[in-house]
């Protein structure tokens, strides 16, 4: 994910995957979600804080206030679907520069194929 804007995009879709497959009516029933962590501020000795999280707030129960916010918020149905394509086609979310550097720094293609047949020599 290129930006910090993509990252909590994503962490609502992760957030509410078990509510939208019908596990649960609420993230808050999901047992094994971190909403519980970082949303309603229950301490779980498996998760670490991530750096973009307490960067929403430095007060603990302000920080828990904006998670639940961000998770409460509608997800717009066609970044949902935005997610779940890059997902599934395991495609870097982000910019044509940002593809670029990934497939860079991995060695391996990370966003759509070129189309038609490659040029024979």
């Amino acid at each position: 994910m290129e930006t910090v804007g993509y990252l909590l995009r994503c962490c609502r879709y992760i957030g509410l995957n078990p509510e939208r497959a019908g596990f649960v009516v609420t993230p808050c029933e999901y047992r094994w979600s971190s909403y519980h962590a970082n949303a309603l501020g229950r301490r779980d000795p498996l998760l670490t804080p991530h750096p973009v999280y307490l960067a929403l707030d430095a007060d603990a129960e302000r920080r828990a206030q904006a998670h639940r916010g961000l998770v409460e918020a509608t997800l717009d149905p066609e970044e949902l679907q935005l997610i779940r394509l890059q997902l599934q086609r395991q495609h870097a979310l982000g910019t044509d520069r940002f593809r670029i550097m990934i497939e860079d720094q991995l060695q391996r293609r990370a966003g759509p194929a070129k189309i038609g047949r490659s040029c024979k020599v």
